[in-house]
């Protein structure tokens, strides 16, 4: 779990909650539920409509990615190149075909087995960069899903507003109905606001964090592989990967 993305999230409420009890308000007046209703709502309905089902599923599935992002070990990356590395200059490239067979990530597998079967270097790289590039395009676009909801929602908090005002103005000559409408205008802004700088734009940021140190590290490991099939030697191999993990 990433505690830090955990803290972060508990701590932009405790600020909005704390502030307000601190400020002598009732935590009671910002839960309303005509307010969420219409910002949560609207958020979701027009990002449904401008989504493809696919990429909303993907965008929902990959928000885990904030509290448990995936393992990604530049070093251990390293270690894995330097072993294929080794074991390619004692056995030759078929030496690595068990390896291939038992290698956990498709991404490496898929340049081990390129790599066995004698690819040219420049095939190789070619066939890589775009298996990366389409999965980090589509892995951005489902990023790019939050951020258009964090647009999209205090927009949606600004019509709750004017909606509140106008049950205000249509029940002036009834004083028990304008709490309910002032409430509404009052805490639709709010939510709206506050979905969008406390939740989905950093939940978008974030994946779009993973998303480039995953690119790096595939980068690496197509670098290590590319090496490999030019049959450099181990240790300027592992010299070169270094620089993934200073730059």
């Amino acid at each position: 779990m990433d505690i830090l993305s955990l803290l972060g999230i508990i701590l932009a409420f405790a600020a909005l909650l704390g502030g307000n009890l601190l400020e002598g308000g009732n935590l009671g007046s910002l839960f309303n539920l005509p307010a969420a209703l219409i910002v949560v709502g609207g958020t979701l309905a027009a990002t449904m409509l401008q989504t493809s089902g696919g990429l909303l599923r993907r965008a929902f599935s990959q928000s885990r990615w904030v509290l448990f992002p995936p393992y990604i070990g530049l070093d251990e990356g390293i270690g894995k190149v330097m072993d294929w590395s080794v074991r390619a200059r004692k056995q030759g490239l078929l030496g690595l075909e068990a390896i291939a067979e038992k290698e956990p990530e498709s991404f490496a597998r898929k340049g081990l087995q390129l790599l066995v079967d004698g690819a040219e270097p420049e095939t190789i790289r070619s066939v890589l960069e775009v298996d990366l590039e389409s999965r980090e395009q589509r892995d951005l676009e489902a990023a790019q899903v939050f951020e258009a909801m964090g647009g999209y929602s205090p927009t949606i908090g600004i019509i709750g507003a004017v909606m509140g005002l106008i049950q205000v103005m249509t029940n002036l000559t009834d004083p028990s109905a304008l709490g309910t409408g002032i409430a509404t205008a009052f805490v639709a802004t709010i939510y709206g606001v506050a979905l969008a700088n406390l939740l989905f734009f950093p939940v978008a940021n974030k994946m779009r964090e993973i998303v480039r140190r995953r690119s790096r590290y595939e980068d690496m490991i197509t670098d290590g592989i590319i090496a490999i099939a030019d049959g450099e030697n181990p240790r300027s191999i592992e010299m070169r990967l270094r620089g993934f993990v200073q730059s």
